[in-house]
């Protein structure tokens, strides 16, 4: 089962926008079990299980996991693009226990422990966690350009020689580059998506628990866990493609027909041995039968398109430009037009980031962390376009203050939304509980 779907939402998937391609998709667990032959990391029965082959040993359950009722898959194109896997469990009722699984992460000691993880954790392998460590950093230049802007309006006595002119000049170029950085790495991400069903949840027999089924966190075929370049095959997926053609070799060896042409296999199938391992472009063909439908591939365009347009705004900034702009116009045209034009971008991603972790565009979304990642880059592009605009009225003291003042808060809040995407980039197993103990393969999502 493909897990990027298109067309008409069909039963269990749902999304902002009917005409786009659906975002959310619950999937049942018992679809989720291996399609391979049975190995010792994987569940056997007695069904499964060869004559006198022994079953797996499991580990003894730990008191921290959490027995289950009920396990279900919740699908998001978002969390398909940062390599994450959600979990959607039913806990116990009435001792009807058939899963164990690792405890929830939504609790005060699981997001402790993910902001520890932000700390002592640095996959600079995985594109989605330098996205987010490269858009804290861009904000992170932001907050202290606002302070050099605005402060110095609020409190004169702190200004010092220069502040706002060439302090703040040449801190809106490198805040506005490293945006403009971390806007194409999001394209790159986008467009090297998953484009095959990950479960990213081994599962085995606890047989000390008299067959429970437990779930572990492995078996991830995300470009994500690639540790040798940037975007490519995962561990799992190469030895997937290594097994495959062995295979094919020893039926050459036997049968003495020759293997199928491998070149001709789809290269959106990452399971053959011609797919891609980097996409830096996306064909048109690609781009119209699948990414233009995609809403989170509209989010990242908007976004490249909007840093790239500000970017010039950060350009005129520097000092030695700034100061060649004498007439109006030339400030309107070189450098608030630019905020405006860009940070409008800012408000459409932000706008469609929040959207796509939504079942309906109506429909609030706050236990997801997308969602709230959205949310305050959406306000963040609002303070930044603010400030562009109301620098068309720069004769006017009033609107000079506003708009620094705008800067301020919209890079705080585009350095909130980038800290909580960095949690988000190292949270790649997420398991919540569903509320009310009801069971999660009885509740579906909107339609």
């Amino acid at each position: 089962m493909s897990a990027t779907f298109s067309g008409r939402h069909g039963e269990g998937s749902c999304g902002p926008f009917g005409f786009l391609n659906p975002t959310i998709r619950k999937i049942p667990f018992a679809s989720q079990r291996p399609q391979s032959p049975p190995s010792r990391s994987s569940l056997h029965s007695g069904e499964d299980a060869k004559p006198g082959e022994p079953k797996p040993e499991a580990s003894k359950a730990s008191n921290a996991e959490l027995r289950a009722e009920d396990v279900q898959r919740e699908f998001r194109t978002r969390d398909n693009r940062k390599g994450r896997h959600a979990l959607n469990v039913s806990p116990e009722t009435a001792n009807n226990v058939k899963y164990l699984t690792p405890p929830p992460t939504n609790t005060l000691k699981g997001t402790l422990k993910g902001i520890w993880r932000m700390f002592s954790t640095y996959p600079y392998w995985d594109v989605s966690y330098l996205v987010a460590i490269i858009f804290t950093l861009g904000s992170v230049v932001w907050c202290i350009n606002a302070f050099f802007v605005w402060l110095p309006l609020q409190d004169p006595s702190t200004e010092f020689s220069g502040e706002i002119t060439d302090a703040g000049g040449i801190t809106a170029f490198i805040g506005a580059t490293i945006f403009e950085i971390g806007s194409v790495l999001l394209m790159i991400e986008a467009v090297n998506e998953n484009r095959a069903d990950c479960f990213g949840w081994a599962v085995e027999e606890a047989l000390e628990e008299n067959g429970l089924i437990r779930l572990r966190p492995d078996g991830c075929t995300h470009h994500h866990k690639n540790k040798k370049n940037l975007v490519g095959k995962s561990k799992a997926l190469e030895g997937q493609i290594s097994r495959c053609m062995s295979y094919t070799f020893a039926n050459f060896l036997i049968s003495g027909k020759p293997p199928l042409d491998s070149t001709m296999a789809p290269k959106d199938q990452p399971n053959s041995s011609s797919a891609r391992t980097w996409t830096w472009f996306p064909s048109w063909h690609e781009l119209t039968t699948h990414y233009f439908r995609e809403v989170g591939f509209l989010a990242c365009l908007s976004q490249m398109i909007g840093a790239t347009v500000f970017w010039i705004s950060g350009f005129t900034a520097l000092p030695p430009i700034y100061d060649r702009l004498t007439s109006t116009a030339a400030q309107n045209g070189a450098y608030w037009l630019p905020q405006v034009i860009g940070g409008t971008g800012f408000i459409i991603s932000g706008t469609l980031f929040m959207l796509e972790t939504q079942q309906k565009w109506y429909l609030p979304a706050p236990k997801v962390l997308g969602w709230h990642i959205g949310v305050w880059n959406l306000i963040g592009g609002i303070g930044f376009t603010l400030c562009g605009a109301l620098g068309f009225a720069a004769s006017n003291s009033g609107c000079v203050y506003q708009g620094s003042l705008a800067t301020f808060w919209g890079s705080w809040c585009f350095l909130i939304g980038s800290a909580i995407q960095w949690f988000e980039s190292l949270d790649k197993h997420p398991v919540s509980v569903e509320e009310g103990g009801g069971r999660v393969s009885d509740t579906q999502p909107v339609a």
